[in-house]
């Protein structure tokens, strides 16, 4: 099946008007900054606003895996579903946390040349969970290896929850943020 075509444009105006709630935790969230765009999308329903922020937050800011493994992951599943906007804010994410530019850019092209084993079934992971939405056998096995079990659920969860992240976005035609990258020079989007 191939990609839907992405919105030229946002289907939802950036959300101004908050209940009480919902602007305190947008205060909370975004601090001084500006919200990011993906933010005042959402706030339009404040609840799920705040259950998607205190996961999101959870994976991002508590989790246990490693930063940098975290963004091979995060980033491949962007990648996988076309998400430019989640791809550009975790391309700046992941430059912070250790990714080179190539290795950034590898993650937006087929296949697991280049990378060491560890990271490989990292790739390889997010492929099979965006293809198939499951593990393999021999991807798991790679997995177990390495991760204890709280971290093999941290990761299937990640890689849902970018998923779940990327859908939005594309659905919602959620543009850019001021100074956000595009897709990585040479990059091959699947489909």
């Amino acid at each position: 099946m191939s990609p839907r075509p992405r919105p030229s444009q946002p289907r939802l105006p950036l959300a101004t008007e908050l209940e009480d709630k919902t602007a305190e935790w947008m205060a909370f969230v975004a601090g001084d900054d500006r919200p990011l765009n993906l933010y005042a999308t959402l706030a339009h329903n404040g609840r799920v606003f705040r259950r998607f922020t205190q996961l999101g937050g959870t994976l991002l800011s508590n989790g246990t895996l490693a930063a940098r493994e975290r963004e091979i992951v995060i980033l491949r599943v962007g990648w996988n579903c076309q998400s430019v906007y989640e791809f550009g804010q975790h391309t700046v994410i992941g430059r912070r946390a250790g990714l080179s530019p190539e290795e950034i850019a590898r993650l937006a092209r087929p296949g697991t040349g280049g990378w060491d084993e560890g990271d490989a079934t990292l790739v390889l992971m997010a492929d099979e969970l965006c293809a198939g939405d499951c593990v393999s056998d021999g991807t798991w096995e790679a997995l177990a290896r390495r991760f204890h079990p709280g971290q093999l659920v941290e990761l299937v969860v990640l890689a849902g929850y970018y998923r779940l992240v990327s859908g939005f976005l594309n659905s919602a035609g959620v543009e850019l943020d001021p100074g956000v990258p595009d897709w990585p020079e040479g990059a091959v989007l699947p489909g």
